[in-house]
C-alpha cells in the first residue's frame, strides 16, 4: 500500500514534470514577454467590489471543508480505525460532495432566474444565502427562498442576507 510520503512526492514531482515540460514547449516570444512584464513595476489599484465579500465567503468555506476532508480522510486511511469509523468518514464525504455540488446548482439557479452573485452554504437541513447586493428587498428574497424550496421534497430552513 502506498504511503502518504510517497503519494505527495509522486504528486508533486508530476507537478515539476508537467511545468518543465511547458517551459521548455514555451515559445521564445512568450518567455520575452513574461520576463518584461517581471520587471515592470507598476502599482494598482484593488478596490473591493460587492463579489469580494462573496468571494472572501468563498474561500473561507473552501478551507474549512478542506480542512474537514483532510480529517475524514485520515480517519479512512488510517489502519487503527474501525470499519464503523472508516464507514461513517466515508458517508460524511459524500455529504460534503453532495452539499458542494447542490450549493453550486442553488447559485447557478439563483445568477440565471434573478441575475445575482451569490453564496449559498448548506448545513443539514439548513440553507443560508448570502446575496451581493445592496437591495434588502422581502419580495426578492421570498422568490429565492420559494425556488430554493422547490429544489427539494423535503422542507429546508431558508435564510438570505443581502450584503455588499
Amino acid at each position: 500500500m502506498i504511503n502518504k510520503q510517497s503519494l505527495w512526492f509522486v504528486t508533486l514531482f508530476s507537478m515539476i514534470l508537467v511545468l518543465s515540460i511547458y517551459y521548455v514547449t514555451m515559445k521564445d516570444d512568450s518567455l520575452a514577454t513574461i520576463k518584461s512584464l517581471d520587471n515592470t513595476d507598476q502599482t494598482e489599484e484593488v478596490s473591493v467590489t460587492s463579489s469580494s465579500a462573496l468571494v472572501a465567503l468563498r474561500v473561507a468555506d473552501d478551507e474549512a471543508v478542506l480542512a474537514q476532508m483532510e480529517d475524514l480522510q485520515t480517519v479512512l486511511l488510517d489502519e487503527t480505525s474501525t470499519i464503523e469509523e472508516k464507514n461513517n468518514a466515508y458517508e460524511s464525504l459524500q455529504t460534503i460532495n453532495a452539499n458542494k455540488g447542490k450549493e453550486a446548482e442553488i447559485e447557478e439557479q439563483i445568477l440565471k432566474e434573478y441575475n445575482l452573485d451569490s453564496f449559498v452554504k448548506i448545513k443539514n437541513d439548513r440553507i443560508s444565502i448570502t446575496i451581493g447586493s445592496n437591495e434588502h428587498d422581502t419580495k426578492l428574497a421570498n422568490k429565492i427562498m420559494n425556488t430554493v424550496q422547490n429544489m427539494y421534497d423535503v422542507k429546508m430552513y431558508i435564510t438570505i442576507k443581502f450584503q455588499k
